[in-house]
């Protein structure tokens, strides 16, 4: 299922152009630029490209995955791109917001309703999320930082928040082959 996300995202392992554009994405200018601008470009890509790719991962390397969530205010569909890092047949999404002070939306959106979609190179996935905390909040967080070392900047300027990782676990079949 999800585990077929597929190669390895690691820093270490993208090209020279790609490991620059990830470092320059911590810079708190680029950032700003970033969360302003990155989502409204990927989401037509991934809808002309059937959810196929992304600016982002062109430029980054980096695994964009199209999240769809229930809205937690409005109760409508959100979907929008955001950096889904592979752990086995889950994916973990850090709500780093680009290091400012408040959660974004799409957190708040998965705590009030946990069942939601996720694209990913043409492919759907039913998922349930929930947070992590503790150890496996930590093992995760640097799991995502081995990805995009970005992260760590963007802890230092959220100040007093502690980041959320949240995980998304592929939904389970009941044995009437129902979901759970």
């Amino acid at each position: 299922m999800v585990d077929d996300i597929g190669r390895d995202f690691r820093f270490d392992q993208t090209n020279a152009v790609q490991r620059r554009i990830r470092l320059l994405a911590g810079a708190q200018p680029m950032a700003w630029l970033f969360a302003r601008v990155l989502h409204h470009l990927d989401g037509p890509v991934l809808r002309r490209s059937r959810g196929r790719r992304s600016l982002t991962s062109a430029f980054t390397g980096l695994p964009v995955v199209e999240l769809t969530a229930i809205g937690a205010r409005s109760g409508e569909p959100r979907t929008l791109p955001i950096i889904g890092v592979p752990d086995g047949d889950r994916i973990v999404l850090v709500a780093s917001n680009y290091g400012q002070h408040r959660n974004p939306g799409w957190y708040f959106n998965l705590k009030a309703n946990p069942r939601c979609s996720v694209g990913f190179r043409g492919q759907r996935y039913e998922m349930e999320a929930y947070e992590a905390d503790g150890d496996e909040r930590e093992r995760l967080w640097e799991l995502d930082v081995s990805v995009y070392p970005p992260r760590r900047h963007y802890a230092r300027r959220a100040g007093e928040r502690r980041i959320p990782v949240m995980v998304l676990q592929p939904r389970r079949q009941s044995p009437d082959h129902g979901e759970t």
